[in-house]
């Protein structure tokens, strides 16, 4: 059994949000079979509540606190150094300190970096195999906000891009082995950073297909006679802000035309004042909620209708779990390894959109069909634990090369 240091920009339970669910299972896969000091931040007061059950799990971890306003204050450093506004945003001295202290003296055999902010942390004097699950290329997600975005905010958002790139290059080319959610999103990269050919490889998300099960028994949240359309993901994240902002702008009028007992239901935690002011006879704001699945569960049908989607959205593969027919964007739908038209379905505009809603809420037939089919599909190619086991071969004979036994 190895010691892996195990670096999180935030801490990663309850899997509630994208990030979360791959970092905790993650953990979880990691933590069956070695000793993981994790080092983490808490960026939500809510989940101070769950510090103990990580801890369970872990042989040591320290926990920094991190409020959002400060950090973003502390970012514009990154001004005055040249440097992307990302590393100073998750800079902490205390945690740096620990980090030291670990490596020093706990006999870490392997370090585990979970998002390109995290490798800061990284001791520079130690010989440790690096191992660095980027998710994403965040440096091209910051591009692409520029694109969507006035000045100066563009100009903000494409120096970051351009900055992070660079920083994510010069962590790649150092550790031993680099990971994105995808392949698209692992040759996105390659294509930025030939030098770290031969040294990335591609870890896909999975999903706890036991915890979105169809076969639960769950009181249907929403009131008898509606046709519930649902969208779930944190909503103060500006990708799902601004994809619920198109649907309802664009979609749902020639939907409500159609359908007029349709309603769009928006789920997750932290709504914008943007997001909550989309509220209204035709869509409903939830807020936190105690469990998202009742809400997939009774669904007529889920939406993923992201025109800014990196890597695989988890929200995609817990509704195609739970049986239901998800209609996802274009740019939702590259990512994803399952039968567009049989598994899921693809909508490259509006009216596709409200074409594909209506036959599936119109046509309980339709919906059953392609809600089996996603539910297959899950079972057949996103088990966490086969996913992450690209992981282990990298772990276990680094970290037996660095105690000398090979």
């Amino acid at each position: 059994m190895s010691s892996i240091l195990y670096l999180v920009h935030r801490l990663p339970y309850p899997p509630n949000k994208g990030d979360k669910v791959r970092s905790y299972h993650l953990l979880k896969h990691l933590a069956q079979r070695h000793k993981v000091h994790l080092g983490t931040f808490v960026d939500d007061p809510d989940d101070l509540a769950h510090v103990d059950t990580v801890r369970g799990i872990c042989a040591g971890i320290h926990v920094a606190r991190l409020n959002p306003l400060i950090a973003r204050l502390c970012s514009l450093r990154g001004l005055v150094n040249n440097q992307p506004l990302t590393l100073p945003y998750y800079r902490d001295a205390e945690l740096q300190a620990w980090v030291d202290q670990t490596c020093e003296h706990s006999r870490i055999d392997a370090i585990v970096v979970f998002s390109a902010a995290m490798a800061q942390y990284v001791p520079t004097y130690a010989a440790l195999p690096v191992l660095i699950d980027f998710v994403d290329v965040d440096s091209a997600k910051w591009s692409q906000y520029a694109a969507q975005h006035a000045w100066p905010m563009s100009w903000l958002y494409r120096r970051e891009g351009r900055l992070l790139l660079a920083y994510e290059r010069a962590v790649a080319k150092l550790a031993t082995r680099s990971f994105f959610v995808t392949q698209n999103e692992a040759d996105l990269f390659l294509r930025a950073a030939p030098e770290c050919a031969g040294h990335v490889a591609a870890i896909s998300n999975g999903v706890d297909a036991e915890y979105f099960a169809p076969e639960h028994s769950f009181a249907s949240p929403f009131p008898a006679g509606e046709m519930p359309v649902v969208f779930t993901g944190a909503m103060d994240y500006w990708p799902n802000v601004d994809a619920v902002s198109w649907f309802v702008a664009e979609v749902m009028p020639g939907l409500r035309a159609q359908i007029p007992t349709a309603r769009f239901y928006i789920v997750g935690r932290a709504p914008t004042a943007a997001v909550q002011a989309l509220a209204g006879d035709a869509v409903v704001v939830t807020g936190t909620v105690a469990d998202v699945r009742p809400y997939l569960r009774h669904a007529a049908a889920v939406v993923a209708p992201l025109r800014i989607a990196r890597g695989i959205q988890n929200k995609v593969l817990e509704a195609m779990a739970m049986a239901r027919p998800v209609i996802a964007s274009s740019e939702c739908a590259s990512a994803v390894d399952a039968k567009p038209g049989d598994e899921f379905l693809v909508a490259r505009d509006a009216r596709e959109f409200v074409s594909l809603v209506t036959a599936v809420v119109a046509g309980p037939e339709r919906a059953a069909s392609v809600g089996t089919a996603a539910r297959n599909a899950v079972l057949a190619r996103y088990s966490w634990d086969a996913h992450l086991a690209g992981i282990d071969s990298h772990i276990a004979p680094s970290a037996e090369a660095h105690l000398g036994l090979l």
